[in-house]
C-alpha cells in the first residue's frame, strides 16, 4: 500500500481514537519525554543560546530518531501493522478531545456560577494567572487557547505527518512540548529557551496558517474571519498565534486579544476583530470547541490531499510507505 494512503487510514484512525479515548491516563508518551527532556536540561543547562540549541537538538533529534526507527521497523510488513503504527503515533500526539473537555469543564463552571472552580481550571488550558479574572476574562481566556491549541495539538501535528509520517508526528510534539517547558520568558529560559521557542515558530507556521485557513472555510462568518486574519493577525505577538486566534474571532464575530497576565507580568495586546466583534460569553466556548473539531477534519483532508500529492510528485514515498 502507497504511503499515501497508509497516513490517510492512520491518521483517520488516530483522531477517531482520540475523539474515543482522549489523551492515555497513564504512561503517556509526551509525559515520558517531558521527563527525558527536564533530565536533558538538568544536565546541560548554562545561561546561553547555545546549550538550549544543544538542548533542543538531542531532545527533537532523539525523538525523531525513534519515529524514525520505529517506521523502518515496519516497513515490510503489511499494511494493516504501518496504518496502526501511523494511528498509534496520531492519537498519541494529538490533543484535540482533552482540549474541548478542559474547554467545556470551565465553561461548564463559569454556567453554574462557580467562578473559584473556574479559575482552579483554567491553568490546566492556558498559563494565564487566573485569580484576577472574571467570567468573561475566563471565558475569553478559554476560546483563544482553543483556537491556538486546535493549531499546537492538532492540526501542526497532522501537517508534519503528511510531509514526513510518523518522525515528523513525533518531531513536531517534541518541538512544540519543548516550548511549552523552555520556551517562555522566564530569566532561566530566556537565553537557554531562546531555540526552542524559535524552532516552534517555524515548525508551527504551515499548521497555523492551515488551522485559520480551515477557520475561515468552517466558520459561520467566512467573511468577517478573512478580513480579521487579514486586518489583526500581523498585531498579535506571536507569528503563529495571531492568524489563528484573529481567523477564530472573525469566524465567531467575538473580540479576543487585550490585556492579560501570565506568571507576575501583564500584556497588553491588540484586540482582534475588535471593531466588528462583541465581547466572549461563556456560550461561546462550547461553539469555539465545535470549531475546533471542524477544523480538524478540514485539515486532515489538507493534509491527505498534501500527502496525496507529494507521493504522486514522487516525493516522501517511502516504498511501500
Amino acid at each position: 500500500m502507497r504511503a499515501d494512503r497508509v497516513f490517510a487510514y492512520g491518521a483517520a484512525a488516530g483522531l477517531i481514537g482520540d475523539r474515543i479515548l482522549g489523551d492515555p491516563r497513564r504512561g503517556h508518551p509526551v509525559a515520558a519525554f517531558g521527563r527525558a527532556a527536564a533530565a536533558v536540561e538538568r544536565a546541560l543547562w548554562r545561561d546561553s543560546r547555545r546549550r538550549g540549541a544543544l538542548h533542543t537538538a538531542v531532545c527533537v533529534g532523539g525523538a525523531a530518531a525513534l519515529g524514525a526507527l520505529a517506521a523502518r521497523a515496519v516497513r515490510t510488513r503489511p499494511a494493516a501493522v504501518r496504518i496502526a503504527l501511523t494511528a498509534a503515533a496520531t492519537w498519541t500526539v494529538v490533543g484535540g478531545t482533552s482540549l474541548g473537555r478542559e474547554a467545556r469543564a470551565i465553561g461548564g463552571a463559569l454556567a453554574a456560577g462557580d467562578t473559584e472552580v473556574a479559575r482552579e481550571r483554567l491553568p490546566h488550558l492556558c498559563g494565564r494567572d487566573p485569580q484576577a479574572l472574571d467570567d468573561q476574562q475566563i471565558a475569553r481566556a478559554v476560546v483563544e487557547s482553543v483556537a491556538e491549541n486546535t493549531s499546537d495539538a492538532v492540526v501542526g501535528a497532522l501537517v508534519w505527518g503528511a510531509v514526513a509520517g510518523v518522525p515528523g508526528l513525533v518531531a513536531f510534539r517534541a518541538v512544540n512540548t519543548l516550548d511549552a517547558m523552555v520556551g517562555h520568558k522566564s530569566p532561566r529560559h530566556l537565553r537557554y529557551g531562546w531555540a526552542s521557542a524559535r524552532l516552534d515558530d517555524v515548525a508551527g507556521w504551515p499548521g497555523a496558517r492551515l488551522t485559520a485557513l480551515a477557520a475561515v472555510l468552517a466558520g459561520p462568518d467566512r467573511r468577517g474571519a478573512l478580513r480579521a486574519w487579514r486586518a489583526d493577525a500581523a498585531a498579535h505577538p506571536s507569528p503563529n498565534a495571531g492568524p489563528v486566534e484573529a481567523a477564530f474571532a472573525g469566524a465567531m464575530g467575538v473580540r479576543l486579544g487585550g490585556t492579560l497576565a501570565y506568571g507576575g507580568r501583564v500584556e497588553h495586546r491588540a484586540v482582534l476583530n475588535g471593531e466588528r466583534g462583541r465581547p466572549v460569553a461563556v456560550g461561546d466556548i462550547e461553539r469555539a470547541v465545535r470549531l475546533s473539531r471542524q477544523v480538524t477534519w478540514l485539515a486532515l483532508g489538507s493534509c491527505v490531499a498534501l500527502r496525496y500529492a507529494m507521493s504522486h510528485a514522487g516525493i516522501g514515498r517511502g516504498g511501500r510507505g
